[in-house]
């Protein structure tokens, strides 16, 4: 037993103050922050969709924001600069005007002569498209000290990329429809019905990846009577785009021999692959598709992460094909921009969400601090590159985003 004349004697106000009724901390709740977003006209790959659409700016009017939208942005999803005009925007006559903004949203990646309009701390939602991007562009977001997201990697709270799953819903519509229309002697095809009718075999056609562009594309597929087969390391979504579509599928991992075989007598072969945070993996080689059926049509939906066949080539819609080995590419990154209209929307619905709870949040910055999902999109930050896929790509330092984050608290 200790003495008690060498104990220290502690004073009772520090010994009695945790047996005391405590004040419950509560979040301070923070002000509403007004957002002043601008809404460039896309000038490349015949990109038509347009980043927010009338029904959504009149909400984020309502909500006391300020749009500004560059004259014929919306024309090309058939949305008039009269229809902004009535619900509150700002029509702008110059770009210079819209990039005055605290917040771009544009549905292709800017320009070099875009990004020299950019200003210091800045916030930018836009795809990456990886084929599309340089070390120079990257450098560029980097001295304008941009906070830049890619929307193919922004996450939702359950950990789904939300614009990839809608723009994937449209990829896979659109993709058989093209393919069909690429196999018909009019498109330079071989004159093939991916049905086939009465005493005539269907066509074949073989999905990489069962992830939903695979999914979308097989309901039409199989709709239009082809014969579907899918490729696909993880079982577990092979297992449920067949529950999703309701009857038995020709199904199997990437095996390279049984892949192979596949690949030589499709008539369409589909690239479904998602990378979530890099270049999607290169799954057939230029050797395989030389020894593919003259006249078959590859179509690519994962050219804005680079591609899964080696011989892909970015095309726009204005161009969409080109033949090697015979064999008809389509290399779209923005497939979706086939149906503007809808996937304005789409995107639309999507973004507006997030603009709305950054408002409430505080701003952007707040909401990225609060939200893993939406931190998992940005890939500059304030003058850094936060991205380790695109620092080993273009050589370039990349910086762990959270500890920036918590330097700037």
């Amino acid at each position: 037993m200790s003495d008690p004349k060498k104990r220290i004697p502690i004073p009772q106000i520090l010994s009695s103050s945790q047996f005391q009724t405590q004040s419950e901390m509560l979040e301070v709740q923070r002000k509403p922050n007004k957002l002043f977003i601008g809404i460039p006209k896309e000038e490349r790959f015949q990109e038509r969709r347009v980043g927010l659409v009338p029904a959504s700016v009149a909400t984020m009017i309502a909500h006391g924001h300020r749009v500004v939208i560059e004259k014929g942005a919306g024309e090309s999803s058939n949305y008039s600069d009269q229809a902004y005009s009535e619900v509150g925007a700002d029509i702008a006559y110059s770009k210079e005007q819209v990039f005055k903004s605290n917040i771009l949203i544009k549905v292709a990646p800017p320009t070099l002569e875009e990004l020299d309009l950019f200003q210091p701390n800045q916030i930018l939602f836009s795809p990456i498209q990886l084929p599309l991007i340089s070390a120079e562009y990257i450098h560029k977001l980097r001295q304008k000290r941009v906070i830049a997201l890619a929307m193919e990697y922004i996450q939702d709270n359950g950990g789904a990329f939300p614009i990839v799953r809608i723009m994937s819903e449209l990829a896979g519509l659109c993709a058989v429809s093209t393919a069909s229309e690429l196999l018909s002697n009019t498109n330079g095809g071989k004159g093939v019905l991916l049905g086939g009718v009465s005493g005539v075999p269907s066509a074949k056609i073989v999905i990489l990846g069962a992830g939903v562009v695979a999914q979308f594309a097989t309901r039409v597929a199989l709709g239009m009577g082809a014969d579907v087969r899918i490729f696909d390391n993880d079982i577990s979504k092979l297992m449920r785009i067949q529950s999703q579509v309701g009857r038995p599928l020709n199904t199997s991992s990437f095996n390279p021999i049984q892949l192979e075989k596949e690949l030589l007598t499709a008539d369409v072969v589909i690239g479904a692959i998602h990378s979530k945070s890099g270049r999607t993996p290169m799954l057939v080689s230029e050797d395989t598709v030389s020894k593919m059926k003259a006249g078959s049509v590859i179509i690519d939906v994962s050219i804005d992460q680079g591609g899964c066949f080696e011989t892909s080539e970015v095309t726009s819609l204005d161009k969409p094909t080109f033949k090697k080995y015979d064999v008809i590419h389509y290399c779209v990154p923005n497939i979706a921009s086939k149906v503007a209209r809808t996937a304005s929307i789409a995107v639309s619905n999507i973004m507006t969400s997030i603009l709305l709870n950054a408002s409430d949040t505080g701003g952007i910055e707040h909401l990225l601090q609060k939200q893993s999902g939406l931190r998992n999109g940005v890939y500059t930050y304030k003058g850094c590159l936060t991205n380790t896929y695109l620092g080993q790509r273009f050589k370039i330092k990349s910086t762990d985003l959270d500890l920036l984050m918590m330097s700037n608290l």
